[in-house]
């Protein structure tokens, strides 16, 4: 059942701008970052997954690090100046990978670079101390035992830990492991020119094909992990494509419901955003889903008023996915907009109906009912530079005045409509409505706006049909102080129970609300000034919520 709080399913963000573009418009500071390029390797998903996988890296060498580092404090000894070396920078790459992971932990932004050269210190500060603990203890074992360390296990550690948390092309990945491969191979050439008791060690026996398994099993990391790395970039870009409809690269979901998803998504070519409607796969077999999906795509695309979502595309896959592309609304649903701040002013409300009234004669000039109007199917949009533009949304349920389809299309569950705002006869189930049933609704929406309650409210839907059949309305001015008297007339003519005594068309509504005595109070530059001072929500908010589609789902 809708309730005044969740006729709308999901949040709203304000202002789309390619990712660190300055911005002087009211949300600049509200921005989304769309995806840039075309692969996953040329777009800001990867500088997300990069920032993701570079801090787990770095905490969980910080974490296997630190405790070499404490059992060498509790147990090794000291004694000489190279030990000391290693003690020192044991714990300077120590805090380094801890200070990367914890840096990478903040809520601020990182660019590709930055993060690029984070990644460098974390795993070049990792190979440094890795060439002085071998080379010390490398001297000290030929010294003392004419015998070498092995030296490949560290590295092996580093090439695989590499590999499998830094998303990268195969070819970088190769390049990046091969060097670290090369560096034990030629700090052991290395040490060998410069130290006589090195080359002793490495002339035993024991150690004659030293330099050849070392270099060997790096080898077969280096081609192991560039592999996995080669893999895993090949599910990535399935993953890439998967997730693309046409011409049409899905992001994330931004809504779901009962029939339909909603992505937000970005035209690969044009780079213009949009919201992806998508039908169910379990609804995409159900013949009256996909004759109601196909309504909606029809009903919305022969309109073209401003104040109407646009359509810009409709088709399917190969895959039999239904789905269809409209443009993408920053802004907030009016129900949003009196959940967060409180009832609009009069002056408000009127500026934002009169807009919809344009949209509904539109509509049903072409013959189409709408049938389910909202506060969560009324957008107050950023659009063409100017706020508060109204954009009526979702007409899944629209319907012909006069319907040559099946019957049992447009009767599926009998009463159709949100009950909160539904019409008397729609409450009832009359199958013949015409363009006053969405007047009635548009009343409720308009007695929400200015009081912050729909016109009835109840717990169980069955009263609320009763209460819109039947019940009066009770004033608005008695629900909340300060309605002017002129508009709570409009608005209650519009909730009369009988169709013949409301007005006869959104026209006739159109031009009383402009003849309110509020109706010049509100304006483009009072909207811009309105969303500069509030229309941000706060981050917190931001974070936790998702995009609001263009349309209801």
């Amino acid at each position: 059942m809708d309730t005044p709080r969740n006729d709308s399913p999901v949040d709203v963000t304000l202002e789309i701008t390619p990712s660190g573009a300055p911005s002087s418009s009211p949300n600049s500071a509200c921005r989304v970052a769309l995806v840039q390029g075309s692969t996953p390797h040329l777009s800001s998903e990867t500088q997300s997954v990069l920032r993701s996988r570079l801090r787990a890296a770095s905490l969980i060498m910080f974490t296997g690090l630190l405790a070499f580092l404490v059992k060498a404090l509790l147990l090794d000894s000291f004694t000489t100046p190279g030990e000391t070396a290693v003690l020192i920078n044991h714990a300077g790459v120590t805090l380094l990978a801890g200070g990367v992971g914890v840096a990478l932990c903040r809520r601020c932004s990182f660019s590709m670079l930055k993060l690029r050269i984070a990644e460098a210190l974390t795993f070049g500060a990792a190979g440094a101390f890795f060439v002085v603990l071998q080379s010390v203890r490398s001297l000290a074992w030929a010294e003392n035992f004419t015998l070498l360390p092995a030296i490949s296990p560290p590295w092996l550690l580093l090439i695989f830990i590499y590999a499998l948390f830094i998303p990268n092309t195969w070819r970088r990945a190769g390049l990046v492991t091969g060097c670290m491969a090369a560096v034990p191979v030629a700090m052991t050439i290395a040490l060998a020119a410069s130290s006589a008791s090195y080359r002793q060690a490495l002339a035993a026996e024991v150690n004659h094909t030293y330099i050849l398994e070392n270099a060997m099993l790096l080898a077969v990391g280096v081609i192991s992990g560039t592999f996995g790395v080669y893999t895993i970039g090949k599910l990535r870009r399935e993953a890439f494509r998967a997730k693309q409809l046409g011409q049409y690269r899905l992001k994330h979901l931004i809504g779901a419901g009962g029939m339909g998803e909603v992505y937000l998504a970005e035209h690969q070519l044009l780079k213009r955003p949009c919201a992806i409607k998508v039908i169910r796969p379990e609804k995409a077999g159900d013949p009256r889903a996909l004759a109601r999906f196909e309504r909606e795509v029809r009903a919305t695309a022969v309109l073209s008023h401003w104040n109407t979502v646009e359509i810009f595309d409709y088709g399917n896959t190969d895959d039999g996915t239904f789905y269809y592309a409209m443009e993408y609304l920053p802004g907030m649903n009016v129900g949003e907009l009196v959940e967060r701040y409180g009832p609009l002013p009069p002056a408000r409300a009127i500026y934002l109906l009169m807009q919809t009234c344009e949209a509904l004669r539109e509509a049903h000039e072409k013959g189409l009912v709408h049938r389910d109007i909202k506060p969560g199917n009324i957008f107050a949009a950023h659009r063409g530079g100017a706020y508060d533009v109204a954009k009526l949304v979702d007409f899944g349920l629209a319907k012909p005045l006069l319907d040559t389809e099946s019957p049992e299309l447009t009767q599926e569950g009998g009463i159709t409509g949100s009950p909160l705002f539904m019409s008397p006869e729609q409450a009832v189930g009359e199958v013949e409505i015409d363009g006053r049933s969405d007047i009635y609704s548009l009343g409720a929406v308009a007695y929400y706006l200015i009081t912050g309650k729909p016109p009835f409210y109840h717990d169980k839907p069955l009263k609320l049909v009763i209460a819109h059949a039947h019940d009066e309305v009770p004033p608005p001015s008695q629900v909340h102080t300060g309605v002017p008297a002129d508009l709570e007339r409009v608005i209650l003519r519009c909730l009369e129970k009988s169709r013949s005594d409301r007005y006869m068309d959104v026209e006739e509504v159109r031009k009383a609300l402009a003849q309110c005595e509020s109706s010049d109070g509100w304006s483009r530059e009072a909207a811009a000034d309105w969303w500069r001072d509030f229309g941000c929500p706060q981050k917190k908010a931001l974070d936790q919520r998702a995009l609001q589609p263009a349309a209801a789902v």
